[in-house]
């Protein structure tokens, strides 16, 4: 059986970011809620300098995250091709995180239908 877990996003906000062969790969910088249904449209990430990304900030669907409770820390589930070619944006130039276009273009990025 699965236990649900609850966190507050105050207390992933700046917690660290791996990959599944347990790499730093950055960490958590924002994230972005739907105020209407409450959940989680993206995790704002900051790769630093991973793979020559610098101070670009990346979202990512919920669904690529995972809470590992025991190193205390984000892991993103998907391949460094796919990082390397994820859309950013510049952290002091966000994106209308509300659009259609945007929000389809990040999911489609990593694998997955958004879900209302």
């Amino acid at each position: 059986m699965i236990n649900n877990i609850v966190l507050s996003a105050s207390s992933l906000n700046g917690d660290t970011v791996k990959n599944v062969q347990g790499e730093d790969l950055g960490d958590v910088k924002d994230i972005m809620i739907d105020t209407e249904n409450g959940q989680v449209e993206y995790y704002v990430l900051s790769f630093g300098g991973f793979m020559g990304m610098g101070d670009k900030l990346f979202a990512v669907p919920p669904q690529a995250m995972n809470v590992d409770t025991e190193d205390q820390c984000m892991v993103l589930n998907v391949d460094k091709e796919i990082l390397e070619t994820a859309p950013g944006f510049d952290k002091d130039d966000w994106p209308n995180m509300a659009d259609e276009a945007f929000r389809n273009r990040v999911y489609g990025h990593y694998g997955y239908e958004y879900r209302h």
